[in-house]
């Protein structure tokens, strides 16, 4: 196997191409939008993500790694697009439909095709049967098909792509053995085998089960404002005993994974999924949670200008997907309590879902201190951690990280 083509240049498709043209192999990186493309072939990034840049252009330079805005014929296929949802949080597999039937006049005999999108179960299989809806031909010829979730933290990406434990689950034990020897000449973590199935919930698992716990902690956050205690004294205090870790709560939870996979596991079991159903939902509300205090301090005064300190959906990055802070900015740019004054430090200009309306403006840190009444911090970028605290003299704080506790 010495040709990979990976279809998908985002958040897990660009770091994984990189990686795997780093250690040897021709990789031809696919991706629609042609800015990607060319940004890529040009050995530069178009993503933030610590580390990156420098081994992309280290990939690229050496001709191993090339950008394209079609598939290539390849060994193996890995396929990492997005899998949102759609409708009332029904699994959308649309964009890996797609990939599967774009790649297909390029498979022939013996290929292996890795699905890395996180998935509901029994997506493989349907990779499977696309493709070969797709070429008749390869009936009853030797495909592998393969599950092989990522399971790597935005901001360490670089570090953990090559180091954490991969499970690897194929439709039968040859596609397993054959994914597990083609990953073992770039991941030094261990390689799980299962099957399919098992690794497409497994990975869900993962996600469901951090979403749960964050539920929690949320919820603990509610209950501590009703009461009248600091929930941030409170959880430190009760992480003392040696058997209790709970998590930090936050404005909602964000990010492809965590405020997307456990939907998954409910929409393939909704009876039986109850606990993690209410988890999402305890998360999806605390936004409006948020936004009630946003409003009821814009009421006290004649002309808010409210600063939203932080849009994407955790510290130190400019991924901006299923954010609950953006979400809130949002809300709050169509309800116009007052001039919103958006601090993103990872982004150069609004999203879709913020640009030309009216009264938001995209501001340094700097100017949304100086105009600011309200400071409503929803990330915990580094930036704000070390902001002098002086500057929140006089406003009215809104800390949904407690940093400024």
């Amino acid at each position: 196997m010495k040709n990979v083509s990976v279809i998908g240049m985002g958040y897990i498709g660009l770091p994984t191409a990189t990686l795997i043209a780093n250690h040897g192999f021709k990789v031809f990186g696919m991706d629609k939008v042609e800015r990607v493309v060319a940004t890529i072939n040009r050995g530069e990034i178009h993503i933030v993500e610590p580390g990156l840049a420098a081994y992309v252009k280290k990939a690229v330079t050496s001709g191993n790694l090339h950008a394209d805005t079609k598939p290539h014929e390849a060994d193996v296929f890995i396929l990492a697009v997005p899998t949102p949802f759609k409708g009332d949080k029904e699994p959308d597999l649309s964009y890996v439909e797609a990939a599967t039937r774009e790649v297909a006049p390029y498979v022939k005999e013996g290929n292996l095709i890795v699905l890395e999108s996180t998935s509901p179960v029994g997506t493989t299989e349907k990779v499977q049967n696309w493709l070969l809806e797709e070429r008749a031909d390869l009936v009853g010829k030797k495909l592998y098909f393969a599950h092989c979730p990522e399971r790597v933290l935005p901001g360490k990406i670089v570090e953990e792509l090559p180091h954490n434990d991969r499970i690897i689950g194929g439709v039968d034990k040859e596609s397993t053995d054959k994914t597990i020897a083609f990953y073992g000449h770039f991941v030094t973590g261990a390689l799980l085998a299962t099957d399919a199935r098992t690794a497409e919930l497994s990975k869900l698992t993962e996600n469901s089960f951090r979403d749960v716990n964050i539920a929690f902690a949320n919820e603990l956050s509610v209950i501590c404002e009703k009461l009248g205690v600091d929930v941030w004294e409170l959880i430190r205090l009760a992480n003392r005993h040696p058997r209790v870790n709970i998590l930090q709560p936050g404005p909602g939870v964000g990010g492809h994974c965590i405020a997307v996979d456990p939907w998954f596991i409910v929409d393939s079991a909704p009876k039986e999924a109850r606990l993690i159903r209410v988890a999402r939902e305890v998360n999806d509300s605390k936004p409006h949670i948020v936004l009630e205090k946003v409003y009821a301090a814009a009421r006290k005064m004649d002309a808010p200008k409210i600063a939203c300190l932080g849009l994407a959906f955790k510290p130190d990055i400019d991924d901006l997907r299923e954010s609950p802070s953006l979400k809130i900015a949002e809300i709050l740019a169509d309800s116009n309590p007052g001039e919103l004054l958006a601090v993103e430090p990872n982004i150069h200009e609004l999203p879709a879902g913020l640009a030309n309306k009216m009264g938001v403006k995209l501001v340094s840190l700097d100017e949304a201190m100086q105009q600011a009444n309200i400071v409503l911090l929803l990330v915990d970028h580094k930036e704000f951690k070390q902001m002098d605290r002086k500057l929140l003299e006089g406003k009215t704080v809104i800390d949904t990280r407690g940093i400024f506790a």
